[in-house]
């Protein structure tokens, strides 16, 4: 049987995913028109080649997986994984959950950010929005605008090559913003250029983890401020201006001999209660309360492993912890630096453990714009007006220290 389109619809309605008014667009869109002919499904290490095996790279195409395009910013070539995927075609039922989220109805003027192979652009045309859509490498925008204009497409959709965060005021006011990688701080330009009620969706995630939370904000013009819940725990390549820099967490800064000077303690959690699984929602909570913190989990195999903390330099300095779990020894946890990363953290999980930990749909973030164009991200719990204040690290008194 030749699968195509229609598969596609059929297996997301099949999982119960396709927004209501979407299923006609999904039909009319093909996903293969926008896919290249070298792709590496859900990141592996061996690709598929259309001109090799056009069967395996038409049922990966129609799959409900995530198809790798580019590593390492285009720079890569070849057939072999890279270091970092950098593009992609998402996975098509992250992709139509996120369009559920945003409620882009015909006539919309909608801003999307993050092209990249243009296929969420051709299903907004089809859909019967107003597309402006940015890309920030030029080669991709290239080939987003063929790949629209092979598919009919390219007087519906405007692609734009320049950086996302900084939006598209000519295109404004958009009722609509639709971002397609990850974010780590709502840029002011969306803010400023959505209309009043706009709705906002894009992944987004802190430092803690490499996971992302699609999260849809409504946007109050007259506040300047944007605000709305978590609605799916997902992950996105990241804006490249949101990347983790390693400068900012200390870098060279760092004294080699700072173990030296570290403060040792023990815990009684465990390796596996402050990393979590990829969709795990103890690592948005952890990030949401230890604020400005960069994670790096390091699996030892069957020995255990070590978490690493480095905390970013806010005005009083670096700050680094270290928790070591080695199978049938104590934990060891070492933490030095004007912040007790570590105590953050493991305060951070007993208060969550205490509400019964609660899900990702229990949180949400508002956004605020000031005059000088700062943002302020404050996260809440269950509703806006319970901003989410990080507990005390003394915080419960019985915590192992």
């Amino acid at each position: 049987m030749t699968v195509g389109p229609d598969t596609l619809t059929a297996l997301l309605k099949g999982k119960d995913v396709l927004p209501a008014g979407w299923e006609s667009v999904f039909g009319m869109v093909a996903r293969e028109d926008f896919v290249p002919a070298r792709i590496w499904p859900d990141d592996s290490d061996a690709p598929l080649d259309r001109d090799r095996d056009p069967e395996a790279w038409r049922r990966a195409v129609y799959s409900d997986r995530a198809l790798v395009t580019q590593w390492d910013d285009g720079r890569h070539t070849g057939a072999t994984a890279g270091r970092l995927a950098t593009s992609s075609a998402s996975t098509p039922s992250t992709l139509a959950e996120m369009l559920y989220d945003l409620d882009a109805a015909p006539g919309m003027r909608v801003l999307e950010v993050g092209t990249g192979t243009g296929y969420s652009a051709g299903l907004l045309a089809a859909r019967g929005c107003r597309v402006t859509s940015i890309e920030v490498d030029p080669q991709l925008a290239h080939r987003a605008r063929e790949n629209l204009d092979a598919a009919g497409f390219g007087d519906l959709v405007e692609v734009i090559t320049g950086d996302g965060t900084h939006g598209y005021p000519a295109g404004g006011p958009y009722e609509r913003i639709q971002v397609t990688a990850g974010v780590r701080r709502v840029p002011p330009a969306w803010i400023e250029q959505a209309a009043p009620g706009a709705v906002i969706v894009l992944p987004w995630g802190t430092d803690y983890g490499s996971g992302d939370c699609a999260l849809r904000l409504v946007v109050d013009a007259e506040r300047q401020a944007a605000s709305g819940p978590f609605t799916l725990a997902t992950a996105f390549m990241k804006l490249r201006a949101h990347r983790p820099r390693w400068r900012r967490y200390g870098g060279a800064a760092l004294s080699e001999d700072w173990a030296a000077y570290a403060r040792p303690t023990t815990t009684s959690l465990g390796y596996d209660d402050v990393v979590g699984g990829p969709f795990d929602p103890v690592a948005l909570v952890l990030g949401l309360c230890v604020p400005d913190c960069l994670a790096r989990p390091i699996l030892h195999g069957a020995l255990g492993g070590t978490l690493w903390l480095y905390g970013a330099d806010t005005g009083r300095g670096h700050s680094i912890a270290a928790a070591d779990f080695a199978i049938g020894d104590p934990p060891t946890v070492r933490q030095s630096g004007p912040r007790r990363l570590w105590d953050e953290v493991e305060a951070t999980w007993y208060w969550w453990h205490a509400q019964g930990r609660p899900t990702i749909h229990d949180f949400g973030l508002t956004v605020s714009l000031a005059d000088d164009r700062t943002v302020d991200q404050q996260p809440w719990h269950l509703t806006p007006t319970r901003p989410l204040i990080p507990p005390a690290t003394d915080w419960p008194p019985t915590a192992s220290r």
